[in-house]
């Protein structure tokens, strides 16, 4: 009985050191487990910590971008009724089409009139040359006219002197005759006299408005005739062209209504300009410098299609610097938010030319900034025209005119072999008559 007690005391014992031997070993394992995790997790995170400095730590990254591009607005630059309307929204039009046709009646009508004021006014001041010759020929006439009372006066005050000298031999009333002749030669020679002046003051009030300048470049002239050209510009104006290639969007205008100058009648977008603003947090310009390359994914066609840019330009404020309403934070309570800047990303034409983008799309940016040699902001000058159209043709419309001008001046000019011949018929006849009058 005292041997089975006594093993019946000792199991318990033995199981008791059998649960702590398993309770030490679990404990180990467990710890040991641990340290491995624990080293995993240290790895891992060294890995992070190196795969983000050798790649992640050099992009920055947005989804809050989009597809911008110009909205050229397509307006008219004069009065009147609208005819014809030659394009609907989503139409792609190419610069210089005509899109809107206005009714030329009455700018035709003034460029007739302009027309014909010009022809008018050429002729008239050709008169005006024509007169310098006239009253020339009257003071040769009046001069003429003022040598022969000059002589009558002599003859006259001979005559008297000659009868005086008689004496009582010539009657009282002969006498009285011969000084009323002398009278009379003398009145005539003031006469013909003032009469010279006369003439010589009209030539130099008619020479005033000839002297320095011929025909074509008469100041009467130059105005007709820029008012001829004003009205040939305008009836040019009433076909309205589109003013760049691109797709017709926020079309207003329709077919019988009266427009002014300046209306907005549609909008043309070119899509094949378009560029992407990008808003990062202002945290995130940090390293972005103008000249760095950025890929971009636009929702429209997911990850398949990248597009490569480069940075262009970055804003010269906040998005709500520039917002209808600026923020206040000067007032009432003040919380923070993190700003965000647009920034400009240029897209390559060709990757345009196979995907196109409307404006307002979403894009996904990722900028590599590991490249810092550029400048945030840019301090070039942009001497080239970032958007310019040759649809109104300045040029052309001023030559034109210009051409139709010139011939109606030449037209009216007269031929001048024609007027040389006159001039010289008239400068004979004036020659006749200052040797008749002489006589």
């Amino acid at each position: 009985m005292s041997e089975e007690n006594q093993n019946s005391h000792d199991k318990p014992v033995e199981n008791q050191n059998t649960q702590d031997s398993k309770t030490i070993q679990a404990k180990k394992k467990r710890k040991k487990l641990l340290a491995i995790v624990a080293i995993i997790v240290v790895l891992l995170f060294v890995l992070y910590l190196i795969v983000h400095y050798l790649f992640f730590a050099h992009y920055e990254e947005t989804d809050n971008a989009y597809v911008q591009s110009d909205i050229v607005q397509v307006t008219s630059q004069v009065n009147g009724t609208v005819l014809s309307v030659d394009v609907r929204d989503t139409d792609f039009v190419k610069e210089s089409q005509v899109i809107v046709l206005l009714d030329q009646t009455d700018a035709k009508m003034v460029l007739e009139q302009a027309q014909a004021d010009l022809a008018q006014t050429v002729r008239q001041v050709r008169s005006l040359y024509t007169n310098n010759r006239s009253l020339q020929a009257n003071i040769a006439l009046s001069e003429a006219s003022l040598a022969k009372a000059k002589v009558d006066v002599a003859k006259a005050q001979g005559d008297l002197k000659r009868r005086q000298g008689l004496g009582d031999a010539l009657s009282q009333e002969e006498l009285i005759h011969a000084q009323v002749q002398l009278s009379s030669a003398k009145s005539a020679e003031s006469s013909a006299l003032a009469a010279v002046n006369a003439a010589k003051e009209q030539l130099k009030s008619n020479q005033s408005l000839t002297d320095g300048v011929d025909v074509q470049n008469h100041p009467n002239v130059l105005n007709a005739k820029a008012k001829l050209k004003e009205a040939y510009i305008t009836l040019q104006r009433m076909s309205i062209p589109a003013p760049v290639d691109g797709y017709v969007a926020r079309r207003s205008v329709q077919v019988g209504q009266r427009i002014s100058a300046g209306t907005p009648l549609m909008s043309v977008i070119p899509l094949n300009q378009v560029w992407v603003d990008a808003n990062f947090k202002e945290v995130q310009l940090r390293d972005m410098r103008i000249g760095q390359k950025a890929t971009l994914v636009a929702d429209v066609y997911g990850k398949k299609v990248v597009y490569h840019g480069t940075l262009e330009g970055v804003s010269a404020g906040t998005g709500s610097a520039f917002s209808l309403l600026p923020a206040q934070n000067a007032t009432g309570n003040w919380i923070k938010v993190v700003q965000r800047v647009p920034v400009r990303i240029s897209l390559d034409p060709k990757e345009l030319k196979e995907h196109p983008l409307q404006v307002g799309l979403s894009m996904t940016v990722t900028v590599d900034i590991k490249d810092k040699s550029g400048k945030m902001l840019s301090d070039q000058v942009n001497k080239t025209s970032a958007t310019k159209t040759q649809a109104f043709n300045l040029n052309k419309l001023e030559s034109e005119s210009e051409a139709l001008a010139n011939d109606i001046i030449q037209t009216n000019l007269g031929k001048p072999i024609a007027e040389k011949n006159t001039e010289a018929a008239e400068a004979k006849t004036m020659s006749q008559i200052v040797s008749e009058k002489g006589q």
